[in-house]
């Protein structure tokens, strides 16, 4: 009978027992391509609903102000004058436009302006004038993002759906201009 009474004696690998509670490589690597299927998967939902949530704060940006301005126009008797990107139009009260909401940068980047009595050369509308219109444009403190995807969406839900067509469409930069009396 053979006793080894040396602690120190190395072992096989094949003397070592193996737990059975640990983690292969291959395991691990099973995990980490089905975590990856899965955000291939969810990437473009989300990127979709991002889209959507985006349009409809555009969207109802645009309804508000628009009612703001048009309430102004018929309160006055006229439009406010042109202003600068970003730049609440003279004449208008904190009391009828929240200031805050129409300086801070849009949804989509940029930010408002106030239209009047304005032609756009290259715009879509007849002869690229418009009495009274919201734009979104660049700023110094944000460019606009030039999403045609989300242009598009706005335009649905907005109006007609075409950018070429109705009081949604793109001005002659290319940005969006939401027209309130052509």
């Amino acid at each position: 009978m053979r006793v080894c009474s040396n602690s120190s004696r190395r072992l096989g690998r094949r003397d070592i027992p193996r737990s059975t509670a640990g983690v292969g490589l291959v395991e691990l690597m099973v995990v980490v391509t089905i975590i990856s299927m899965i955000m291939l998967a969810v990437t473009p939902t989300y990127t979709r609903i991002q889209r959507k949530a985006r349009a409809a704060a555009v969207v109802n940006n645009f309804r508000v102000f628009a009612a703001v301005f048009q309430a102004h126009a018929h309160e006055t008797g006229s439009w406010p004058p042109t202003a600068a990107v970003g730049v609440v139009p003279a004449g208008m009260t904190e009391a009828e436009l929240k200031s805050a909401s129409w300086l801070q940068v849009t949804p989509m980047g940029g930010q408002f302006q106030w239209e009047n009595n304005q032609v756009e050369p290259g715009g879509t509308s007849p002869g690229g004038r418009w009495t009274a219109a919201i734009s979104i444009n660049s700023s110094a403190a944000s460019p606009i993002l030039f999403d045609m995807d989300l242009l598009e969406e706005i335009d649905r839900e907005i109006d007609d759906g075409d950018l070429t067509t109705g009081s949604f469409r793109l001005n002659g930069d290319g940005g969006p201009i939401y027209i309130l009396e052509p």
